[in-house]
């Protein structure tokens, strides 16, 4: 049982509703209440994605997905979401007892990486009942190997926003300093220093969110690389657990 596809199935619900959510104040202010500053010289969030431009909506949506990455992880990477210690007991000692259906229907009612590993070698000893023990270890291995990739490969989309965030960022920086230099060099002697201003500004800001999305992104993914190793680490100690109950009943 393959999870590489559940990020989509619960990440993208949430951070849309969680962008709709950081849109609404924006879509409902009046332009008018755009253009005046609120408590003096300080900028609302409206204003700053005004002069950011397009590209501070596409920094919202990597920090929502950001946000919603990383409660994803929280609540999937743990050894009750992988390989449940109820479930490795009771396989092993269902196995060792011969009842080798029940370790199946185990599996069926509780899915989880641990089980999926254990189902592929309790379906290969039913249908080879005069299993080579080395063919059966390599089932388990490679069915552990895809269940690893699954595990790990899923926090690669935390590093693909840390990468990606800042480059969206030095974007807006060219597309801001182009704006300010074509308004000089097209006249000097018309240059406003208020087109100056807004295109420094969209320089400035896209670069700051960039790294503010960025950064912690970058934090998050070091920190659930490591911990999703630790999960892949038990999950092999689980799997040789399971697969020594089934050789010691070959």
């Amino acid at each position: 049982m393959s999870h590489g596809k559940e990020p989509f199935r619960y990440v993208l619900f949430p951070a849309a509703l969680a962008l709709l959510c950081l849109a609404a104040p924006a879509l409902a202010q009046s332009p008018e209440a755009a253009e005046a500053p609120a408590g003096g010289n300080a900028l609302s969030w409206h204003q700053i994605l005004v002069n950011g431009g397009w590209l501070m909506w596409v920094l919202a949506v990597m920090s929502v997905l950001t946000f919603t990455f990383v409660v994803y992880f929280f609540v999937v990477l743990r050894t009750a979401q992988i390989a449940p210690r109820t479930l490795h007991d009771l396989l092993v000692d269902t196995i060792r007892n011969g009842s080798m259906d029940d370790a199946r229907q185990a599996c069926e009612y509780r899915p989880c990486a641990l089980s999926a590993i254990a189902l592929a070698a309790l379906n290969y000893v039913r249908n080879m009942p005069q299993a080579d023990p080395t063919l059966l270890k390599d089932v388990v291995e490679g069915e552990g190997g895809r269940q690893s990739e699954s595990i790990q490969g899923q926090t690669q989309y935390l590093l693909d926003i840390a990468v990606v965030a800042p480059m969206v960022g030095l974007l807006g920086t060219v597309f801001g300093m182009l704006k300010a230099f074509s308004a000089v060099a097209l006249d000097i002697a018309q240059a406003k220093p208020v087109v100056l201003a807004a295109g420094v500004s969209q320089a400035l800001v896209t670069t700051a969110f960039g790294l503010i999305v960025g950064i912690p992104a970058m934090m998050f993914y070091a920190y659930f690389r490591r911990r999703a190793a630790t999960m892949v680490s038990q999950l092999e100690a689980s799997s040789a657990d399971v697969l020594t109950a089934i050789l010691s009943k070959r």
